[in-house]
């Protein structure tokens, strides 16, 4: 039987279920949401950068150039590589979340 979990979108309330075998940024596609902006749906881009504030989740492969290892710990995370485990509350991330993750990526680290 598949777990599915509500997530929401705290910017614009909107709320859609997600399985936990789904990418959060694939579910919301699937079921017609606009809520998160989509680039490369492959950890890559970095355009579908949230912030999880409540609620559990795993990540897939993410690009360290927009989630450096520590920021992940604090909810940072690319929504086509987050699985929820729990039910989630997430919100667009803003200006300071990206400047924040520029200035821990490692030295020389541009990719994954």
């Amino acid at each position: 039987m598949t777990v599915h979990h509500t997530i929401e979108i705290e910017d614009c309330g909107s709320t859609f279920r997600c399985p936990e075998s789904e990418g959060l940024l694939q579910a919301m596609e699937r079921q017609g949401r606009r809520a998160i902006p989509v680039g490369c749906r492959n950890g890559g881009c970095g355009r579908c950068l949230v912030r999880v504030t409540q609620g559990a989740f795993r990540t897939g492969p993410m690009s360290c150039r927009h989630v450096p290892p520590g920021q992940c710990a604090g909810g940072l995370a690319l929504a086509c590589r987050i699985y929820p485990q729990s039910d989630l509350k997430v919100r667009l991330a803003c200006e300071m979340d990206r400047e924040a993750a520029k200035q821990e990526r490692p030295q020389g680290q541009n990719g994954r």
